[in-house]
């Protein structure tokens, strides 16, 4: 944080990014006030992930060839306006749909945008510690950000919970976008097809964990809310928990050597704690297990972040994020889906904690049979490859 600029990009970042904890509550909220079905809401909910899912990839390679201010700009003003058409347009359901799908592929690649400043603004021994701190505080998005947008929603209008997404986004991106970090970074163009990054084992092991653990984490919050649907303080404050203990086990990991073998331990932690859920639904015991589930999750986003960054060509870090985000916001979709089935056909919360543990320990196995596809960072920083080009002489 005593490097320059660093405190004030984190800041900016979390700010432009604080809408993302909002926008699907928000949109889910004043769609079903405004049809009186939770289907309905669910479909225009599901058109803007999967909006999402299909455009960070590909923004993310944008900023190589536009630069990022030019890309962040304009994705935030289309995204900006579709907040604001869902607010006040009187639509049919189709109608949502593409706004919500408009919101989705326009969401400002922020995410892919920082984790390719970060390498510029500190040391090479540096960077795996602000990755575990940037993975770290990160849940204080996920702790805040849904409590806000729930109350204003609820309390004072679903129309005005959509305007304060928008107003966040607006001046959450606006700081990012005027940050001087973000002028003085220029990434190169890639040199390299579309998609062809996803394909070093770094990266694709990246995508598919972030997939599994994010599936795990989305599992658990149907199972928490199913779990206490009765009791929505509750509920909140067991996931608070959750990310409380996150928190935690990023910041106290922050120094710890990263070897191949980094992500198989960080996992089992999460996949024991989740194991422990299922043994009873009582709130003191969730709450203690999520907990001690949760201080491997930051943890092992720090490696995914890590070892995607020390693979690739400085030039390929913005598209190789923007994979790994889709990886991850599939895992949500599929994690809630597969926590949802097993929930109706068990009539039991326990099939969510259930679906968590088995997404856990998926990634448990994937992380152990494919360790030597994983980089050794203990003596190495994890800084991308430069980008080098053959010099013609005379």
């Amino acid at each position: 944080m005593r490097a320059p600029g660093v405190g004030r990009i984190i800041a900016a970042q979390l700010t432009a990014r604080f809408p993302n904890g909002m926008s699907s509550l928000a949109i889910l909220l004043h769609v079903e006030h405004i049809t009186g079905s939770y289907g309905a809401a669910g479909l225009v909910l599901a058109s803007a992930s999967v909006g999402q899912a299909v455009a960070g990839p590909i923004t993310s390679r944008w900023m190589g060839r536009w630069g990022m201010r030019r890309v962040l700009t304009l994705t935030l003003a289309v995204c900006v306006l579709s907040f604001l058409g869902l607010a006040f347009l009187a639509l049919p359901l189709p109608g949502y749909m593409a706004l919500g799908l408009i919101a989705g592929l326009s969401t400002p690649p922020v995410q892919s945008a920082v984790r390719t400043i970060y390498p510029k603004l500190v040391n090479s021994s540096q960077l795996t510690p602000l990755f575990s701190l940037d993975a770290s505080l990160q849940e204080i998005i996920w702790i805040v950000a849904p409590v806000v947008i729930t109350i204003v929603s609820t309390q004072v209008g679903s129309q005005q919970g959509l305007l304060l997404v928008a107003a966040v986004l607006v001046a959450g991106g606006a700081w990012f976008i005027l940050s001087p970090e973000v002028g003085r970074v220029r990434i190169p163009r890639s040199r390299r097809g579309f998609g062809a990054v996803v394909l070093k084992p770094p990266v694709l092991l990246a995508t598919v964990i972030g997939f599994l653990l994010i599936g795990a984490c989305s599992a658990v919050e149907v199972g928490v809310v199913k779990t206490f649907d009765e009791g929505g303080l509750q509920a909140g404050l067991v996931l608070a928990v959750f990310s409380l203990g996150s928190l935690i086990g990023g910041l106290a990991s922050g120094r710890v050597p990263i070897g191949p073998w980094a992500m198989a331990r960080r996992l089992a932690i999460v996949a024991v704690g989740l194991s422990l859920t299922m043994f009873s639904l009582n709130v003191f015991w969730l709450g203690g297990t999520l907990i001690a589930a949760g201080i491997g999750i930051a943890p092992a986003l720090a490696v995914l972040f890590a070892i995607t960054s020390a693979s690739v060509k400085f030039s390929e870090t913005a598209e190789a994020y923007g994979w790994v985000g889709t990886g991850q916001l599939i895992g949500a979709a599929a994690g809630s889906a597969v926590a949802g089935f097993l929930i109706d056909r068990s009539g039991s919360p326990a099939g969510a904690y259930l679906a968590a543990t088995l997404f856990a320990a998926v990634g448990l196995i994937v992380s152990v049979v494919f360790v030597r596809a994983f980089p050794d960072l203990r003596h190495r920083d994890a800084s991308p490859i430069p980008d080098t080009e053959a010099v013609p002489l005379p």
